[in-house]
């Protein structure tokens, strides 16, 4: 009676602890779910100190759904109640956040102008290939950042034929099929660089729907090492930037440029509170080998930028980016 006894208790523990385990594993699940949640859904009150942690998460935030897909399937797995309902939650967030972005682009009026952002990356081996792929765009602008001797001229004489008008100070440069004036350079030159970094121009673009301050800019790198997001110096060249927008004379403005960040990146926020960007299309641009975020932006003021996506890769580690922006 004895041995029997003993063996029914152990039989009794083996079948609920198994129970036990499942149910913790599940309100675990249910834990991360809520606070992948908190994070999509209110990053900007994420501190950005130390290490801009928080412009580090907003650089990846799309990626949160590969999260929100991996515990959907360890849930599944799991057979968790608990963790499938409370995934509803992230999900909501992402949809709301990003599911837009999925959608394809509403057509527009026509009073538009197709324009191309592209870093051409100053080791490119094949900067006529590159213009080939470009020129294919139908674009009514180019802009391109990292140009260098002797690629340089190649672009020019390469572009030409196709946009009979265009600008190059520093190693940034844009090419338009319409006149253009008022070109100047664009100082965003954060303090600590020094003399002779030149990464920014301005030209009045005179269009058939009406005249449009075009800047072109490539602002400093940033890096991702021990201590976090290094991006101080970008972020100074966004503000200055932000501020030669904000006293542009010309209401229609189209920003285009090579910005090493996202959108949801509060370091670019000086340029984000006051331009519109695309709302359908990820156009992922960097790297171009396994492309993870857009860092090549197509902003705009009293415009409207449609629906954004890359071009086949160049001999570039950037691949560039297409929108229509149509004008008010």
């Amino acid at each position: 009676m004895a041995e029997r006894a003993e063996t029914g208790a152990v039989a009794a523990e083996t079948s609920v602890v198994p129970g036990v385990g499942q149910r913790r594993r599940g309100w675990v699940i249910a834990g991360v779910a809520v606070l992948l949640s908190g994070v999509l859904g209110f990053h900007r009150l994420v501190p950005n100190w130390p290490g801009r942690v928080g412009s580090l998460i907003e650089s990846f935030l799309p990626w949160g759904g590969v999260l929100v897909a991996v515990l959907l399937v360890v849930a599944l797995v799991r057979r968790s109640a608990v963790a499938l309902v409370a995934l509803l939650l992230p999900v909501g967030v992402w949809v709301d956040t990003f599911g837009g972005l999925l959608l394809p682009g509403e057509e527009g009026d026509g009073r538009e102008l197709v324009v191309v952002q592209h870093n051409v990356s100053d080791e490119n081996r094949d900067p006529a290939g590159t213009v080939r792929a470009l020129i294919g765009s139908g674009a009514d602008l180019v802009a391109l950042e990292e140009l260098v001797d002797p690629q340089v001229a190649v672009y020019e004489k390469s572009l030409a034929a196709d946009y009979p008008h265009h600008v190059v100070r520093g190693t940034v440069g844009l090419w338009s099929k319409h006149p253009l004036s008022g070109e100047q350079v664009v100082d965003i030159k954060p303090p600590s660089i020094e003399e002779g970094w030149s990464r920014g121009v301005r030209a009045v673009v005179h269009s058939p729907y009406g005249d449009v301050a075009a800047y072109v800019a490539h602002l400093p790198s940033v890096r991702v090492g021990v201590g976090g997001l290094a991006s101080q110096r970008r972020d100074e060249s966004a503000s200055l930037l932000g501020r030669a927008i904000t006293d542009e004379s010309v209401e229609a403005v189209i920003l285009l440029g090579d910005l090493n960040g996202v959108v949801e990146d509060r370091g670019l926020r000086p340029l984000t509170s006051q331009l519109s960007f695309a709302e359908t299309g990820f156009a992922f641009s960097f790297p171009a080998a396994f492309p993870v975020a857009r860092i090549d932006q197509i902003m705009a003021r009293s415009a409207t930028v449609g629906h954004i996506r890359t071009l086949p890769a160049t001999g570039s580690d950037h691949l560039p980016v297409v929108a229509r922006v149509a004008l008010e």
